[in-house]
This record gives C-alpha cells, structure tokens and sequence, in this order.
C-alpha cells in the first residue's frame, strides 16, 4: 500500500516450541507484507467505490422519484457491507492452501520446515497462527477441509508427504484503527437504512388514497 494508507503495525514475534522447548524468534519481512495489507487495500477499494456511487451525479442532480434513492442506497450499502465483511469474516483455507500462500515466508530468519503460518485480520485484531506438524503414517488418514483456525490432529498432503498439526499457537493483537473503521461502516449503514426507511414512509403516504 502507497504513502497516507494505514498500515498494520507488525512486530517481532517469540515462540517457545512444546515439543522441544526451543525458542524461536522472528520477524515480518518488509518486502512481503503486502499478502497482509491486500486484505485491507481490498474493504479500501469497496469504500471508494460506495463514495463513487454517491458522487459520480454532481452536486446539481435531481432525484426525480423515492425508489431512483433506495436503488443507490441499496448499491451504497452493498459495498460498505462488502468492505466491513472483508475485516470481519477471514477466508477458510485447507492447510495445502497455506502451505501454498507463501505466508511462512514472510518472517526472516526463515521458519523450519515444520511450522505453517497463517496471518489474517478479524474484526479489530491481527491474528498470527502458527502450525507444528509431524509426520503421519497412521491407516485412518483423513485430510481436513477447510477452516479459519485448524485444530491439532488436522491432516493433510503437501507434495510426497502426509502431515499431521500437532501444536497450535495463536497470537492476536489489537489494531485501534481497524475498531473505529468498523464503528465508521456500522454508523453509516445505519444512516444509509434510516433513509431508506423516511423514503418508504413518505412512498407510503403519497401512495395512500383515502376511500
């Protein structure tokens, strides 16, 4: 994202390793946290073009009838509602789906060959979960669907392979900008509703004929 974007403060992350109780330190690459900040350029791109629709009639334009104004406001309200979805619901991935996103190669040092990540926004936080895998061998293997956050015991192919989650960890973190964009969406499709509410009353009225 260009100059004036806001941007997702992201930092060193310490992980202590269960299994063997090594302590790992890393850092998000500067060069790629653009697979992160996609996210936000996307609920960007939806804001501009609800302003679009408001806009693109100049400031001389006559509505000429109430439905002319719930049809945009109708339009309006399916991109902020596009834009807030965008922050509020992450994307259900298969585990080969992250292990092919490129994600774990976001940090330097490189991770080991045994962690999966996956970083994604939901509502106000930024959220990084880390997957320690193992080998499976078991007859009963199963692979998983996919999910926002994998549970241990997930498995899944990943080239020759059968892997096996055996740890989850998972760190979130609060972004205070990305509360008040979601304050910001829902006021103002509540105002985009109330309107369409005033216009359906005076709709109503006009349209009422007494006997």
């Amino acid at each position: 994202m260009g100059s004036g974007h806001p941007t997702v403060p992201l930092q060193d992350v310490n992980l202590k390793m269960p299994r063997n109780n090594q302590l790992l330190h890393f850092a998000f690459r500067e060069d790629k946290q653009w697979k992160l900040q996609q996210v936000i350029q996307d609920a960007r791109n939806h804001v501009s073009q609800a302003i679009y629709l408001l806009t693109s009639r100049g400031e001389g334009y006559q509505f000429r009838t109430g439905a002319e104004v719930l049809k945009l406001m109708d339009a309006v309200m399916l991109q902020l509602s596009r834009a807030r979805n965008r922050l509020t619901t992450p994307a259900t991935l298969t585990l080969p789906e992250i292990a092919a996103s490129g994600l774990t190669r976001m940090f330097a040092p490189a991770l080991p060959s045994d962690l999966l990540v996956n970083v994604y926004i939901n509502l106000n936080k930024l959220c990084l979960t880390v997957y320690q895998l193992q080998p499976n061998s078991t007859k009963n293997f199963r692979p998983a669907g996919g999910a926002v956050l994998h549970s241990p015991g997930a498995m899944f192919e990943w080239g020759s392979q059968r892997l096996e989650v055996s740890h989850v960890h998972k760190v979130e973190c609060v972004v205070p900008w990305l509360n008040d964009a979601l304050v910001f969406f829902t006021v103002s499709l509540q105002l985009c509703q109330q309107l369409k509410d005033k216009i359906a009353v005076f709709s109503s009225y006009w349209s009422y004929r007494p006997f």
